[in-house]
């Protein structure tokens, strides 16, 4: 009497779909071994995709009758259709090989073939192909249908950190902003584009904050633009990739993404403060630079014969510089650097209307308004027809024409995003006023906030101003870049002398120079520090 081990398989997206049931093969299986005299020895029960033979039961029975193979018991493999057994055609072949090897014979009952009929073969191949056609027709279907809604602006898959995915009433999906998250995810890319600590600095300070992120998640959320509206639909075939705009609310502007993903590639030259672990003695370690060597430098203790510690700035012995510095000297320096920045008592409004007069004269100016960007774009756009031009008359390479396109393209796209930013700043004048005003009282409070401050606070402050490493030489402190208000306030703090009246003359003595426009317009540097200094204020 011949023995036979029946294969029961089925996947959760084909029972929903087409009504088979594991019952109902076990049944018509069991009917088939009644009828025709055959003995079931063994029955498996599949729950997975016939794409692969990487099967949990299958693999186990796979196992068991391969220790069988010595004792040479026939026998059949039964299932109801080939689809059962497989999707996959060169697979398949492979397995059935496999099986008579072991002496087994793998069959359909619905579609019973005799091998020994060289003729069955081309059944057998039709039989194979059918599903795993099928198979491919769908993920076909499925990509194609995916990448329709990316490029309609859809959010597929689950909702990034700050989103939450959501159903409409007509059964649609969509992600939506979580307040409770997105507000962490504001506050980084904040951080991120102050410059002033690391980005694996801020995630430590987001996780003590309550916001939990891990290193890699941290670092793969903050370069996607999904976050400024933006849905990424990736190269297929002939078509390049492409960023289109988003059906979902965007947590953040498209100039602050762009602004983050020059600091995080290095584009920006930023303070980034290394994640160190800050005594409370040594505020300004991995804040300071020597001046004789242009190198970071540390800190340490040293133990006194009485058993007290005595703090030191140093350079690092392998750089042999030789520089040593005692740290409360340094620490007593750093605030008498910080004095000349708080505005002269009483004298709020002027500071304000001066400083708002400047800031004023810069924006009307050509290298800070929409024009600069628009003229900035133009020359982009005129330098790709040239290009082009050149790719026709076969004077540039199809891979150089390429490389170029991409790299005008992305310039192309943070100009458009800072010229939009930047309209809707001139729409939104007044808010520059009650800036201003927070930033001057946050400057008066100066000396206060910073020897009241712990040793991150500290940082904090003189991030806010110092936009680079200080420098120091034996005797004071010096930096290439400084915060843009912070330094109006100094400069008009040093002109008060002698102008009791006439604000338009102090005015007109204050420098007009501005850092160089490039992709990132000056302006938007100077609105970068107003809101450093605001928020400095806030937080502490």
């Amino acid at each position: 009497m011949r023995s036979a081990d029946l294969y029961i398989r089925v996947s959760t997206d084909e029972q929903a779909d087409k009504g088979y049931s594991q019952r109902d093969q076990n049944e018509q299986l069991h009917r088939y071994c009644e009828m025709n005299g055959i003995m079931v020895r063994k029955v498996i029960f599949e729950d997975h995709s016939a794409k692969t033979f990487n099967r949990p039961e299958w693999q186990k029975y796979l196992f068991e009758v391969k220790k069988l193979k010595t004792k040479g018991i026939p026998g059949l493999v039964l299932f109801t259709k080939w689809d059962r057994f497989s999707r996959n055609a060169a697979d398949a072949y492979q397995m059935i090989a496999t099986l008579r090897g072991l002496n087994l014979e793998p069959q359909a009952i619905e579609q019973p073939l005799n091998m020994e009929i060289p003729e069955s073969k081309i059944m057998l191949a039709f039989y194979l192909a059918t599903p795993e056609v099928e198979n491919d027709r769908r993920a076909l279907n499925v990509k194609h249908g995916m990448r329709r809604a990316r490029k309609e602006g859809r959010y597929m898959g689950v909702a990034p950190v700050g989103y939450n995915n959501k159903t409409r009433e007509d059964g649609s999906k969509y992600i939506a902003i979580n307040e409770d998250e997105a507000k962490h995810v504001r506050w980084i890319f904040d951080m991120i584009a102050d410059g002033t600590f690391a980005p694996d600095q801020i995630r430590k300070m987001a996780n003590k904050n309550g916001f939990m992120i891990s290193r890699m998640m941290f670092y793969r959320e903050v370069r996607n633009p999904v976050y400024c509206g933006k849905i990424v639909v990736k190269a297929y075939k002939d078509e390049e990739e492409q960023w289109v705009k988003g059906l979902h609310e965007p947590i953040i502007s498209e100039d602050l993404f762009y602004r983050v993903q020059d600091v995080l590639k290095g584009r920006t030259k930023v303070l980034r403060l290394q994640a160190v672990k800050v005594n409370e003695c040594l505020p300004l370690q991995g804040f300071i630079e020597c001046a004789t060597c242009n190198r970071q430098l540390t800190a340490s203790a040293s133990r006194g014969r009485k058993g007290g510690f005595y703090y030191y700035y140093h350079a690092q012995h392998v750089y042999g510089c030789g520089c040593r510095y005692k740290a409360d000297e340094l620490n007593k320096l750093v605030i008498q650097e910080l004095v000349k920045f708080i505005p002269k008592p009483g004298m709020a409004e002027l500071y304000k209307e001066v400083v708002i007069d400047v800031y004023k004269t810069f924006r009307n100016g050509a290298l800070d308004g929409p024009k600069y960007i628009t003229d900035q774009i133009m020359v982009i756009q005129n330098r790709m027809s040239t290009a082009r031009e050149m790719l026709f008359d076969e004077k540039l390479e199809p891979e150089d024409y390429a490389m170029m396109k991409k790299e005008c393209d992305d310039k192309l796209k943070r100009l458009e995003a800072a010229l939009s930013e930047m309209k809707i700043q001139k729409s939104n004048t007044a808010s520059i006023d009650n800036m201003v005003l927070k930033a001057v009282k946050a400057l008066s409070r100066l000396e206060s906030l910073y020897e009241d401050g712990n040793a991150i606070m500290k940082r904090t402050i003189l991030g806010s101003i110092y936009r680079e490493k200080l420098q120091f030489d034996g005797k004071s402190y010096r930096t290439a870049r400084i915060n843009e208000v912070a330094m109006l306030i100094y400069m008009i703090n040093s002109k008060l002398g002698g102008n009791k009246n006439g604000k338009e003359r102090l005015s007109n003595r204050l420098s007009r120079s501005v850092l160089r426009a490039g992709i990132e317009p000056a302006l938007r540097l100077r609105e970068q520090d107003f809101k450093s200094c605001v928020s400095t204020s806030s937080t502490i």
